[in-house]
């Protein structure tokens, strides 16, 4: 690697904390997981292979987010106003391929959003935490302390919720 970390953690830092920023709203959060990301990069340091910089730190900053939401529930955005509404926007994945604009997307997405948040707690947090946080169901049973076969139900049911609710959106 050309640059060493300290001229990362000065070029980078605030591309780290924005990207950080989509994930949480803990001041305290942000800081813990950037020391964490920093101190990925200065051991796998011998792995980068000449590319993208940026992509490779953005990867290594958005996996460690990923490993703290797994890690902590507690941490998890709920859909609770607007403004946490639209940043999980971005973590929805879009798996719909076509010519829309950025426009449409991300209204189809907050109108995704605002059905799921229609939805009991228990179906709602199986939901976030299988496609938006992408949790496996073993993950999640053990996050919400209750048996996959449980989860499994919750999110087939949470599923065909959302197909009613979104019936229009299908189409």
């Amino acid at each position: 690697m050309s640059k060493n970390i300290n001229n990362i953690i000065n070029d980078y830092n605030n591309k780290i904390q924005n990207v950080i920023n989509n994930f949480f709203n803990s001041h305290e959060d942000i800081e813990d997981i950037k020391q964490q990301v920093y101190l990925k990069v200065w051991k796998n340091s011998d792995k980068y292979q000449q590319g993208s910089l940026w992509g490779w730190l953005r990867k290594i900053t958005v996996n460690t987010c990923y490993d703290n939401l797994r890690k902590n529930k507690n941490n998890i955005v709920y859909l609770n106003n607007d403004k946490e509404n639209d940043d999980l926007i971005n973590l929805v994945p879009d798996k719909k391929s076509g010519p829309e604009t950025l426009a449409d997307l991300s209204e189809r997405h907050k109108i995704i959003l605002n059905a799921i948040n229609t939805l009991n707690e228990k179906h709602k947090d199986v939901i976030i935490l299988y496609d938006i946080y992408e949790l496996s169901q073993e993950e999640i049973s053990q996050k919400l302390n209750c048996p996959v076969g449980t989860v499994k139900s919750r999110l087939f049911n949470a599923r065909k919720q959302l197909q009613t609710k979104l019936k229009d959106l299908i189409d």
